[in-house]
């Protein structure tokens, strides 16, 4: 793929995965939308993205309001005519004892970031790209969808409906021009995975894991899962009975 020119709307820019793929694209001349909540962070992501030559345009806002994610689609359509590329990356961990516990608002809080906002993002660029009859939606979610983890359900279940909203739309828009890249990282360092005290399986650097990123979008992907090794152990576990997944997966500290 050519990056030059293309207009690539990212949420969740401002650090980690995001903040990544943001100066890797910039470097690569892309016409970048950034959209996270932290304006501060945000504003210093354009000027590096700016200084590798690129256009960036900073849209401090939550992927919870529709409104707003619907207006910065609109301004990047209004300035430079289209947008190519979504890449929907915005998503919190929910590691924290009010999630862990199961209070709904804070299960809420998780699905609405990782799941919701996912949708609001989709809905502000599908109906242009099906217009154009050109486009590609990328969702960055998880090794986590495929089954339940200890201690994870409201980050499981946001990534397990991740996964499934952006197939069925795959298959809604498969031959209308439009592709769907489902992208499943395991164990990566970013301030979403610090902190724990517990040993992660197969944790990726984030300059390992970034080419692998590119490289999925590059090749319009259906699907793509990595570290392979764990990636391989999760898609065997699917087919586990559950009493065999209960004794093996319950003994997981990864979120501690």
């Amino acid at each position: 793929m050519d990056w030059k020119d293309k207009v690539v709307f990212l949420t969740g820019a401002s650090s980690g995965i995001g903040e990544a793929l943001a100066i890797e694209l910039a470097k690569r001349g892309a016409v970048l939308g950034l959209l996270a909540r932290r304006e501060g962070m945000l504003m210093e992501l354009a000027r590096k993205c700016e200084e590798l030559g690129a256009t960036a345009w900073v849209f401090p806002c939550d992927v919870t309001d529709a409104a707003a994610v619907n207006d910065a689609a609109e301004t990047m359509r209004r300035d430079f005519g289209h947008i190519d590329i979504l890449i929907a990356n915005a998503g919190i961990g929910g590691n924290n004892e009010e999630t862990r516990s199961l209070q709904p608002d804070a299960v809420k809080k998780v699905i609405d970031i990782n799941l919701i906002g996912a949708v609001n993002s989709v809905h502000a660029v599908l109906p242009q790209m099906l217009e154009r009859g050109e486009g590609q939606l990328v969702a960055i979610s998880s090794l986590a969808g495929f089954r339940g983890l200890p201690r994870s359900a409201a980050y499981c279940a946001s990534k397990a409906g991740m996964t499934a909203f952006f197939e069925s739309v795959r298959l809604d828009v498969q031959h209308k021009g439009v592709a769907v890249t489902i992208i499943q990282p395991g164990f990566i360092k970013t301030p979403l995975t610090a902190g724990r005290d517990a040993e992660m399986p197969y944790l990726m650097e984030l300059e390992d894991a970034l080419p692998k990123f590119i490289s999925a979008i590059e090749k319009r992907k259906k699907f793509a899962a990595f570290p392979w090794q764990l990636a391989t152990l999760v898609r065997a576990a699917r087919i586990f009975p559950a009493w065999l997944y209960d004794a093996i997966a319950g003994k997981a500290r990864y979120r501690e």
